[in-house]
């Protein structure tokens, strides 16, 4: 019998608990790390940069940071948390590489370990499979997907599929060709969906992680957004049976029924507060209880929308808005507690960190923030040390 995915996820969440209070690790605490991925102005820097979080204040301190990178504008984790994964050589023309790191939880510290050329230009998203075997990037210029083997040490082995696609759409300025902004997998891993900007296409593909090319097109290869929406970030419910996609040029939020494979439209609802003569929604992401759903707003706004989710029917009733106390807000992160909502705001170099309340889902300054050049994504877990 299938395990649903709600259960899947309250066993991992029970087995992590009982890993930091078995008795080999009742003498050890919980530290929860901030990763913060930038852009370098395209010369090598000191790119990623690890902080930990104070879950009572809400205070962030530096533990570490890379050196001699470029562009880090992309990162993401290994499920178990022992490998990071960087997009490098982003905005540069005719350019574009995935970087892995080691990281020690206990130091707070990671090593390079190597890099692949995507083979296609500007990787901006990355995701990897649940057993850590495979790493798959959207390559928003050329726009391509690039698929990697993963070395048990965690290193990258060049890729093993790289899929183009020259689709456009209406958008003159925005959507001259095919432009895939987000790679994300379906509750299950069963399959795989890549948002594409400039086609006004969500893609579907069909995943199987024993395959030596993982992907392959789903008997229902895309699901065509509205023209000119722009589609950008796609983030599924924890109970699996609903996704919402944000649409960068529409300013958008579209809400979807989900299952196996098929998304099937119920509701698009404005992100932003008024009208706007050009739109730049970024990121999206729901609290880890599955009642609140947050969008960032950039280009006027500067903000992160607030909807409530009714459960029953995956609708969304608007809440608020949050100003994010800087400028082109384009990622956020909600701690894995949900008590705090913290936002990368690219343009104004700095980091913000919310308090977020459970039971209206609305947000409030908590007097936290840093200041990093130029921040473009945030990640966030918490070790047991």
């Amino acid at each position: 019998m299938k395990l649903t995915h709600s259960l899947v996820l309250l066993m991992c969440f029970l087995l992590s608990f009982q890993a930091c209070k078995s008795p080999e690790n009742r003498s050890q605490h919980k530290t929860t790390y901030l990763f913060i991925g930038t852009y370098t102005s395209g010369n090598p820097s000191d790119g990623i940069y690890v902080y930990s979080l104070n879950t009572l204040s809400g205070s962030l301190s530096k533990v570490s940071n890379s050196h001699n990178i470029t562009n880090p504008s992309y990162i993401t984790l290994s499920p178990d948390g022992t490998h990071l994964y960087a997009c490098t050589e982003t905005r540069i023309h005719n350019a574009g590489s995935i970087s892995s790191f080691s990281f020690d939880s206990i130091s707070g510290q990671f090593s390079f370990i190597n890099k692949q050329p995507t083979d296609g230009e500007n990787p901006v998203y990355i995701t990897l499979n649940k057993t850590s075997k495979w790493l798959i990037s959207a390559n928003y210029t050329s726009g391509s997907v690039s698929v990697f083997p993963i070395y048990p040490d965690g290193s990258l082995q060049p890729h093993s599929q790289l899929i183009q696609f020259t689709d456009s759409s209406i958008n003159e300025d925005r959507q001259d060709s095919a432009h895939l902004h987000s790679v994300v997998f379906s509750p299950n891993q069963d399959y795989l969906f890549a948002p594409d900007l400039g086609a006004d296409k969500i893609r579907v593909f069909t995943f199987d992680s024993l395959n030596s090319k993982p992907l392959q097109a789903s008997t229902s290869p895309f699901f065509k957004t509205n023209p000119g929406s722009g589609p950008r970030h796609i983030t599924f419910h924890p109970d699996g049976r609903y996704a919402y996609c944000n649409e960068e040029l529409s300013g958008n939020v579209s809400a979807y029924n989900y299952q196996n494979g098929q998304l099937s439209p119920i509701q698009r609802i404005a992100s932003y507060a008024g009208k706007q003569n050009e739109y730049g929604c970024a990121d999206i992401h729901i609290s880890p209880d599955g009642r609140f759903l947050y969008s960032s707003n950039r280009e006027d706004e500067h903000s992160i929308t607030i909807f409530s989710i009714d459960t029953s029917t995956g609708l969304l009733t608007l809440t608020g808005h949050q100003s994010t106390l800087g400028l082109h807000p384009r990622n956020f992160v909600i701690d894995p507690t949900g008590k705090y909502l913290l936002v990368a705001n690219q343009f104004s170099n700095n980091v913000v960190v919310f308090n977020r309340d459970a039971s209206t889902g609305l947000l409030k300054y908590t007097g936290n923030q840093i200041i990093i050049p130029n921040p473009s994504c945030l990640q966030m877990r918490t070790y047991c040390k």
